[in-house]
């Protein structure tokens, strides 16, 4: 099992998001997500699950982690609930952790078995939109990626977003994982 972050950040400051919505809207990063976890297995955090429209991501299987029991989903059938981030630790298939903040630091900082393998890195250089709510950085995360991961990849810019690959120092990747977000985000989407 390969554990994948997948984050776009503002550049500077990092930030994620502003309340519950995403400051900026760039379709070629959309696309790129949408391509890099098509079939997958994604775990997003309750407030990230209730942004997707409808609760749901077509063609993937979602894993909601909270700390609300019972929580209900939307598909029982591709989503399920966790209450433990313990409980992804012998995970098989790959697991694409794609937020928010919360879930992305769990990950980061909950021991060696649990940290991502593989960073994709996206940095937004452009205006974010003024809306209500609090600003939400993964600084923390930021900070752990650039001391704990290598960066391998160039940074590859669309619609002024900058993307790059980071691998944890010290671990073997498996080459698949790699050579597919490679080709994802090399391409103009």
């Amino acid at each position: 099992m390969t554990k994948i972050a997948i984050w776009c950040r503002h550049d500077g400051d990092n930030i994620i998001g502003i309340g519950p919505k995403i400051p900026w809207h760039i379709p070629s990063d959309f696309r790129r997500f949408r391509k890099i976890t098509e079939g997958c297995d994604l775990v997003v955090g309750e407030k990230t699950y209730e942004s997707f429209p409808n609760r749901t991501l077509p063609n993937r299987n979602l894993h909601i982690l909270t700390l609300t029991p019972n929580y209900e989903v939307s598909d029982k059938a591709h989503h399920f609930v966790y209450g433990d981030i313990n409980q992804f630790k012998e995970f098989e298939a790959d697991l694409y952790i794609c937020g928010g903040a919360t879930i992305y630091k769990l990950f980061m900082t909950s021991g060696e078995k649990l940290m991502p393998d593989v960073i994709v890195d996206s940095r937004y250089c452009g205006e974010i939109e003024q809306l209500d709510g609090p600003q939400i950085n993964i600084t923390p995360c930021i900070e752990i990626m650039t001391k704990t991961y290598r960066k391998i990849s160039p940074d590859y810019e669309q619609e002024n977003v900058y993307t790059s690959l980071w691998v944890k120092k010290g671990n073997f990747v498996e080459q698949s994982v790699l050579k597919k977000l490679v080709n994802i985000i090399s391409i103009n989407n």
